[in-house]
């Protein structure tokens, strides 16, 4: 088992989350995060003021997928938030020793 954590920009969100379901992926967690890559941040103006803006918003999706079809996820995921601009995201893979359902007690890829 994989556990996949994709940072994308946010309006991505939907388009993800529909592909991902089309190849049978329901379970995710979503959060909002904010951080900086070799985009670096930008400078806004408000009320006149110059205000540098460091940390952008972004999403990061985590899912659990059985080996099987971890190639098509990541293919999905690319996909869908490729936009070709700077700050399009990262995709991150871990292997999962083990995932326990807390509510029956299964293990492994029946608990995912």
């Amino acid at each position: 088992m994989k556990k996949v954590e994709a940072i994308i920009k946010p309006f991505k969100l939907d388009e993800i989350k529909n592909a991902l379901s089309q190849i049978g992926i329901y379970g995710m967690t979503i959060t909002e995060v904010k951080g900086f890559g070799r985009q670096k941040g930008h400078v806004e103006v408000y009320r006149g003021t110059e205000y540098e803006i460091n940390f952008l918003p972004k999403i990061k999706i985590e899912v659990v997928v059985p080996d099987s079809i971890i190639d098509k996820v990541i293919s999905k995921i690319i996909e869908k938030a490729k936009t070709g601009d700077i700050g399009d995201g990262k995709i991150f893979i871990y292997s999962l020793e083990d995932v326990i359902r807390i509510r029956t007690g299964e293990h492994g890829e029946a608990a995912i």
